[in-house]
């Protein structure tokens, strides 16, 4: 069977930038440049393009159009602190290094809110981009009485947020921490750097509408991979 033809339209301009021929600066074309080329509607224009720059290819401006990004990957800071975001934080390919039921006591990082004694979900995640480069690692804690069947989810797909949403977990609040830490022995092999550089690490907490702690999650990024920034509109309208 072949692949999908937005997904064969995106390998072809995958190709073109990762092979050199389109370098970083280079316009790719419009949605309706890309419909009349293709003879395709104009949903998957926008998803070809979408999938570029969610794989960190190229970077889409309103009214500009899409270009080639360069070295660094492109991430808009206010989609990737997003509470309500139902894809992935991090795009890409992620691997479940352990997913087990243990007390909060043994939880890394720690986790302020839970007694030592009480059992929690604790899954630890790496994540890779398109040429499988290590990106970032995933700690996440979530109360075992929350969510007694979540190492049961497809975990390398799993979105904690939209599961919360499926199974009617009352959440309420969400907080986003965003600091740089320096990597320990352990962090730094899996994500391919050297111990005792500095990272930023994203935290986030997420609370029940009681106020109970029902998510911890922290992001340790690797240095040099990604570039953060926040687009916002300056103009008169």
């Amino acid at each position: 069977m072949s692949a999908p033809l937005y997904l064969r339209i995106r390998s072809e301009w995958e190709a073109r930038i990762r092979s050199g021929e389109l370098p970083p600066g280079s316009r790719l074309p419009t949605e309706a440049e890309l419909q009349e080329q293709y003879g395709i509607g104009r949903a998957t224009a926008q998803r070809v393009l979408h999938e570029l720059a969610q794989a960190g290819l190229v970077e889409r401006h309103r009214r500009r159009g899409t270009f080639v990004a360069d070295s660094a990957r492109k991430e808009n800071l206010l989609r990737f602190v997003n509470p309500r975001l139902t894809g992935p934080e991090i795009p890409g390919r992620h691997e479940v290094r352990s997913a087990a039921v243990v007390r909060a006591a043994e939880v890394t990082p720690p986790v302020a809110g839970l007694a030592d004694d009480t059992p929690v979900n604790h899954l630890v995640r790496r994540k890779f981009d398109v040429e499988e480069t290590p990106l970032a690692l995933e700690y996440t804690t979530v109360p075992f009485a929350l969510a007694p069947h979540l190492l049961d989810e497809d975990l390398a797909h799993l979105t904690l947020l939209s599961y919360f949403r499926a199974h009617r977990v009352p959440v309420a609040t969400s907080r986003m921490y965003l600091d740089p830490v320096l990597l320990d022995e352990r962090d730094a092999g899996l994500l391919a750097c050297d111990p005792g550089i500095p990272v930023l690490r994203q935290r986030r907490l997420t609370w029940l509408a009681n106020g109970e702690l029902a998510e911890a999650a922290a992001y340790l990024l690797r240095p040099g991979l990604m570039e953060f920034y926040i687009e916002q509109s300056v103009s008169g309208d």
